[in-house]
């Protein structure tokens, strides 16, 4: 959000007028919307216009100031205002289209957030980004090659990944893989694997080292 300062002439008078505008993007491009009309800011320094944006815009979305001071009597009038004005009205034209948009036989439902609570959340980003290297390095091929069968290919990424993104022993990588998404991304059902297999597997790998560490240079 932004203050935009507007003028009129009447009978060769002119008159400021402060506006809230907001920025938003369209198919047709960035298209700036006013929120409403702030008055005449005149008494307040040019310089502090920018401020006064970012703190009602604060104030609208429910974001408090870290270092707030004393309440800002003129900043709580402008936010009163500002929810009486345009938000308001749009708000109601929102839940009434919302309300024509429910098609016969279908229902809404109402969600008390307050009651959500996550489960079983999984770290996404590391192993996504580390799985689209380990497939533009062709690894996978190169696992093949070396006689390794799907299985195998999958624990060895996951393996990789750990070692890459949260290095652990093979004791605790089954519940660090747990933790990720690579499951989902992997599409392998990790929820029984020990570190059993993990050692296990080592024992496979390291007869073809040489191999894999020659295609991969």
């Amino acid at each position: 959000m932004y203050i935009r300062k507007a003028s009129r002439t009447v009978r060769g008078k002119t008159y400021f007028n402060y506006l809230l505008v907001e920025s938003h993007l369209t198919p047709k491009g960035p298209r700036q919307k006013v929120i409403c009309s702030l008055g005449d800011l005149s008494p307040r320094p040019k310089e502090q216009w920018l401020e006064l944006a970012r703190k009602l815009e604060n104030a609208l979305t429910g974001q408090q100031d870290l270092f707030a001071a004393a309440p800002d009597a003129e900043l709580e009038a402008l936010v009163a205002k500002v929810k009486a004005g345009p938000r308001r009205r749009r708000a109601r034209q929102e839940q009434a289209a919302l309300a024509a948009s429910v098609e016969p036989g279908e229902e809404r439902i109402a969600v008390l957030t307050g009651a959500v609570r996550s489960e079983q959340s999984r770290e996404a980003g590391p192993v996504h980004v580390g799985y689209q290297f380990w497939q533009r390095l062709g690894i996978d091929s190169i696992l093949q090659e070396a006689g390794l069968r799907e299985r195998a290919r999958q624990l060895t990424c996951a393996m990789t990944l750990n070692r890459l993104i949260h290095p652990a022993s093979e004791l605790a990588m089954p519940d660090w893989i747990r933790s990720t998404a690579l499951p989902d991304i992997l599409g392998v059902d990790f929820q029984e694997l020990a570190e059993d297999a993990l050692y296990r597997h080592l024992d496979k790998l390291h007869p073809r080292r040489q191999a894999i560490e020659a295609a991969l240079a």
